[in-house]
């Protein structure tokens, strides 16, 4: 209880609701600027690409970045802040909350939650996609005529099982985008509702550099989807948009509610939705993007030397969003 006396007067001394405001407000903007190119430099570089000789090569390691990004994201950024808003002395200290470790029984539940999208929207896909073939069979120089079915096979086969794949990456893009989603709302309300100036002021930066790194990750998803382009410039800019308009969200539901974001119901609802959010990232990342990649990617598998560089990218992705633990 002491400690989380003292937690409380340090947080009373930083609060300056002018200065935060201020602060936020440069933060709306240089967090759209830097999630546009962040999530834009991806999909224009395979863009430029199409076509050309690298161009699966570029894409792939892009995507293996991507992969890093989002696993360091869940796991070193997400699923800590989520355990800390349950373990806050606020909540901690009131029952169910400290009677059992929430955070990760709804990471577990967000895992599964991915899982089964993941398991239905397949299935759904593959079983929409084998269809039979009527063929009609004429027998000698008679009228009447014979009905038969063929499946699919030879080249017909192979171009079934490409947009089969084509489709499952566009499910990993969109269903990653929820996730990002979710997450980017907590930090923007969260950043919103604030008015501890010693907490916003680098967080500004931290989460600039932070939007940049996860855009990089969405956008080599989206890049491999293949999508058209203006389902593309609607995903790019739903990322963009979503952190700011989560700042301006927090900082309307302060002025109409004074809301803290150190109540204990606020900390509540943000260890919920992160410890979701974590899950459905760490899952995509580690089974539709590691998994797929490394042990069932033709072009991989049958190069050793780009098996090594994409474990560098994937480490690479890693290393750059977990430094910015450092200061967000």
């Amino acid at each position: 209880m002491t400690e989380c006396m003292t937690d409380l007067a340090q947080a009373a001394a930083c609060r300056n609701g002018t200065t935060a405001a201020h602060l936020k407000v440069i933060s709306i903007f240089m967090i759209f600027v830097t999630s546009v190119t962040g999530v834009c430099a991806p999909v224009t570089l395979a863009r430029y690409f199409q076509g050309k000789s690298l161009y699966n090569i570029a894409i792939l390691l892009i995507k293996c970045f991507a992969a890093g990004v989002i696993l360091a994201t869940s796991l070193v950024h997400v699923l800590p802040d989520a355990f800390a808003a349950l373990s806050d002395c606020q909540v901690a200290s009131q029952h169910p909350w400290k009677d059992f470790p929430f955070a990760g029984l709804v990471t577990l539940i967000g895992v599964l939650m991915a899982l089964l999208v993941d398991t239905v929207a397949s299935s759904h896909m593959e079983h929409a996609h084998y269809t039979p073939v009527e063929t009609q069979e004429k027998e000698g120089g008679g009228g009447g005529s014979t009905w038969s079915i063929e499946l699919v096979g030879g080249g017909a086969e192979v171009q079934r099982v490409e947009e089969l794949m084509r489709l499952k990456q566009r499910l990993v893009s969109q269903v990653l985008e929820i996730g990002i989603i979710f997450h980017s709302v907590i930090i923007g309300v969260t950043m919103g509702m604030s008015q501890n100036v010693c907490t916003i002021r680098p967080l500004v930066v931290a989460l600039s550099f932070h939007q940049i790194f996860e855009g990089l990750g969405l956008g080599g998803c989206i890049a491999q989807a293949g999508f058209s382009f203006g389902t593309t410039a609607y995903m790019c800019f739903m990322f963009s948009v979503t952190t700011p308009m989560g700042i301006i969200l927090g900082m309307v539901l302060f002025s109409m509610t004074g809301y803290d974001d150190t109540n204990p119901k606020a900390l509540i609802m943000e260890g919920l939705l992160g410890s979701v959010s974590s899950g459905i990232l760490i899952y995509m990342a580690l089974v539709d993007l590691i998994a797929v990649d490394f042990f069932h990617n033709k072009l991989m598998n049958s190069n050793l030397y780009l098996k090594k560089v994409s474990f560098i990218a994937l480490t690479l992705g890693s290393a750059s969003m977990s430094v910015l633990a450092l200061w967000a």
